[in-house]
């Protein structure tokens, strides 16, 4: 017999040719209902969900991959920004040095993690993700073209049997019964109903399997992706926030810088006022720009009851015209008796020639004219060079403690 390819003869591509036309006939009559068709409706709810089952675990596969998508192009956009930063910042900002650091690490930076060569942080965040989610979703994809294989095969010898079986059927129901044929029929039907049931039996204890496993999957794939993204942006946060320090310290420095320069031209057009509306007395030398101080010590904020307190006592200090006389009797007698009531640390007593604007929460506010009691530092290695710690007079006789002590620039006081 001649062959038409590798393995496929004539005559099977004949019997071929014929169970589809056979196929084709029974599933016609079953539509115009001229044949009974063989219906499972626990499979067919089988076959519903292992139908469910596919497409979302599709849609999962589709989204991740998007998803990873997304992350590379994330990788890609920050490494372009923090080479933007390296490049724009200037050399004399603050924590140059240390920026060029931070975006390396922010770049290079290899986690611990007991491997010797590590990738970067986004490349490894990355790789986990396709390695522990991607990879195990697709196993576990790859398993249904097989099974939905198997599924169309059931259907197909389905079809065969009913048509082996209503073939028998008719054969034994005709006038003229030919025994040959009823025998060679109830054989098919045997063969053909053996081929269905192996099938069916398989699918039925292979679906519900499949079913369940679909929890443990998406437990998997999911607990991973939390896993990997949570370690990341922890990590990401670290370098996030040593970042935002160094933005935060390059403010602060160019805000001393201004509030400084504001300060002595401010304290020179004061002094100059002076020198014009006091001709006749002698006016105080005018004092330079404060010294320069370390950035500020960091301290706790100032609480809020301390500041409106500071606020009611310095309207309290300020002199008044209307003010009661016996009010003013008795606040002098408080100041002839200082002697007596000195805050502990007090060294001596400076009077402010020139006024100063403070520029930190440590440092003490002045206006011209205002008493402030010096006193000594708890640790003198605090102390920097042109600068004093002090109490205002006014404060420390109405309040008895010096919460609102400061530093201030000596060479804006003159001493009493």
């Amino acid at each position: 017999m001649a062959e038409l390819g590798k393995g496929v003869t004539a005559g099977k591509l004949a019997l071929n040719v014929q169970k589809r036309l056979n196929r084709a006939q029974e599933k016609v009559l079953q539509k115009l209902g001229k044949a009974d068709e063989t219906r499972d409706s626990a499979f067919e709810e089988l076959v519903a969900n292992f139908n469910k089952q596919m497409t979302e675990g599709s849609k999962v596969q589709r989204d991740l991959k998007a998803y990873l998508a997304a992350v590379k192009a994330m990788h890609d956009a920050s490494r372009r920004l923090q080479d933007c930063l390296a490049d724009m910042y200037e050399p004399d900002w603050f924590g140059k040095e240390e920026l060029d650091a931070q975006v390396e690490e922010m770049i290079e930076k290899e986690l611990d993690n007991n491997l010797e060569d590590t990738d970067t942080l986004w490349m490894e965040y990355h790789q986990n993700l396709t390695d522990k989610s991607l990879l195990g979703l697709d196993t576990y994809l790859a398993q249904f073209p097989e099974i939905k294989a198997r599924l169309a095969k059931r259907d197909r010898k389905l079809v065969d049997f009913d048509s082996a079986r209503h073939h028998f059927a008719s054969l034994q129901k005709g006038k003229k019964k030919d025994e040959a044929k009823i025998a060679k029929a109830e054989e098919e039907l045997g063969r053909a109903q053996r081929i269905f049931e192996e099938l069916n039996v398989e699918l039925q204890d292979e679906l519900p399997v499949l079913w369940d496993s679909r929890v443990g999957v998406y437990v998997d794939t999911f607990h991973s992706l939390a896993g990997h993204e949570e370690k990341f942006h922890r990590e990401m946060s670290k370098l996030s926030h040593n970042l935002n320090d160094i933005m935060t310290k390059l403010e602060e420095q160019r805000q001393l810088k201004k509030d400084a320069t504001a300060a002595t031209k401010k304290g020179g057009a004061k002094s100059e006022e002076a020198n014009h509306s006091q001709a006749s007395s002698p006016a105080p030398k005018k004092p330079g720009p404060p010294p320069s101080r370390p950035p500020p010590r960091l301290s706790p904020s100032p609480d809020p009851k301390q500041q409106i307190d500071a606020l009611l006592e310095d309207e309290a200090a300020a002199p008044d015209s209307h003010s009661d006389p016996k009010s003013t009797t008795q606040q002098s007698s408080v100041t002839n008796g200082a002697d007596a009531e000195l805050p502990p640390g007090f060294l001596y007593k400076v009077k402010a020639v020139h006024e100063y604007t403070a520029t930190d929460n440590d440092e003490l506010e002045l206006k011209v004219g205002d008493a402030v009691l010096v006193l000594a530092f708890d640790n003198p290695e605090e102390q920097d060079d042109g600068w004093l710690l002090g109490v205002k007079e006014a404060h420390w006789f109405l309040k008895k403690d010096i919460s609102a002590k400061g530093v201030f620039p000596e060479n804006f006081t003159q001493k009493v």
